[in-house]
């Protein structure tokens, strides 16, 4: 790999991370101090919206951390931070609409969902295994390892490629719900659809990281075979 591969490497696994993080912090940070003009906090904004959708067997609840928000299928439960289950600012409400947007996916057999959902275990053992097998091939010189090491490792990353169209297709749900159901106006769109954007970089680049990683890697396996 040249130096200009590997400066652009670096940068996307340094700096592109790194800038999307800023993104999600800075806008949250901004709109969450602002708040919607339905006044309805985030646990008001999930349970509307579910029902709203006929969605009665899905629990909202409280969950520690800062940003910790997310759906859970298994249990059918939707946890917010406390900040925003309880606050009552466009940032909690665009989260909170986010992920009820998962879960009317879940409801839905949203296609991309139920691939994602499938390939968790692939993913998981793709991510644990596939350094220590392309790294025992490259310390052995063994290229069957590193091989392998790398189909592990793809496996990981068409996990965090197909996570992009089910971010993506929540982030759209929550916005024709939120203006659909009037939790906030049309003055808000513009900062809401900002907190979306913002949150939907960090798994852009998630995948963008994951991708530069197994192109490396298929980089070295073709040089040690010349």
């Amino acid at each position: 790999m040249g130096l200009g591969l590997y400066l652009i490497y670096f940068a996307i696994l340094l700096i592109v991370p790194l800038w999307a993080q800023s993104r999600v912090k800075n806008a949250y940070k901004k709109y969450s101090k602002v708040a919607s003009s339905s006044g309805m906090p985030g646990v008001e904004v999930a349970r509307k919206i579910l029902h709203d959708n006929g969605i009665y067997d899905v629990k909202v609840e409280e969950t520690r951390g800062h940003l910790t928000d997310h759906y859970d299928p298994r249990s059918k439960t939707i946890r917010l931070s406390s900040h925003n289950y309880h606050g009552n600012s466009i940032a909690g409400a665009a989260i909170a609409a986010h992920e009820v947007g998962h879960a009317i996916q879940d409801d839905q057999a949203y296609a991309f969902l139920r691939f994602r959902h499938a390939l968790v275990p692939f993913a998981s053992i793709g991510s644990n295994m596939s350094f220590f097998l392309i790294f025992a091939g490259l310390i052995f010189g063994a290229s069957n390892l590193i091989l392998i090491g790398i189909i592990f490792m793809a496996a990981a990353v068409l996990f965090q490629l197909v996570t992009l169209p089910v971010e993506f297709d929540a982030s759209s749900r929550a916005m024709d719900q939120v203006i659909s159901l009037g939790i906030i106006n049309n003055n808000e769109e513009r900062e809401t659809k900002k907190v979306l954007n913002a949150a939907a970089l960090t798994y852009v680049a998630a995948a963008a990281v994951a991708v530069a990683e197994l192109m490396r890697f298929i980089l070295i396996y073709l040089g040690n075979r010349d």
